[in-house]
């Protein structure tokens, strides 16, 4: 074999091994986003569980409250039409929304609460409240995990090369999870 035809076999074969290579590269890349894109979706699947159960509660709790404060019509009515909000909600930022727009309806309900010392003492309605208590701990720590999923699948996806790599396979960013403006301000107790 003569030196020019071997010079381009070697060529041919160093290109091939570089878009082998590549293609490897590609391919792994690929397959990380996927698995963060599950790995996302398994953490939102988290939050939806703490979020259902949250959900379910609230009926029992609203209709313990019912029985005492007749008068707060307005905060239940606001209740029950967040909760039927929630069960509305289809994409993942309308689910935040909605329970975003739940969690704030809840803290006022809390707060009549205060004013009804008996409701405080009643058994039931103690059990309910270490309950909500105890889910909306749930879906603090759920929340804060799919937040991290999220923040490390979006950085994968939107950091080069990957942002390429992640345009080819049609990988978008997630939504995060974030508390709604009023949920940051502290309720006020009033008597």
């Amino acid at each position: 074999m003569n030196s020019g035809k071997k010079g381009i076999l070697i060529g041919i074969a160093v290109v091939a091994i570089i878009v082998l290579a590549c293609a490897a590269f590609v391919a792994g890349k690929r397959n990380t986003f996927y698995q963060m894109r599950i790995e996302v979706q398994s953490a939102w699947a988290q939050v939806e569980n703490q979020l259902q159960r949250r959900f379910d509660l609230i009926p029992n709790l609203v209709e313990t409250v019912k029985g005492y404060a007749k008068q707060e019509r307005e905060v239940l009515l606001e209740v029950t039409n967040a909760r039927a909000r929630v069960g509305g909600a289809g994409t993942v930022p309308d689910k935040i929304a909605a329970n975003n727009e739940l969690s704030g309806a809840l803290s006022r309900l809390l707060l009549v609460v205060e004013r009804y010392p008996d409701l405080k003492s009643n058994q039931n309605f103690l059990k309910l409240q270490d309950e909500l208590a105890g889910t909306e701990n749930r879906i603090a720590v759920e929340r804060m995990r799919y937040n991290q999923k999220v923040e490390a699948y979006n950085k994968a996806i939107g950091l080069f090369p990957g942002n390429i790599i992640a345009g080819w396979f049609d990988f978008k960013e997630e939504t995060f999870f974030k508390v709604a403006e009023a949920a940051k301000e502290t309720p006020k107790v009033q008597f």
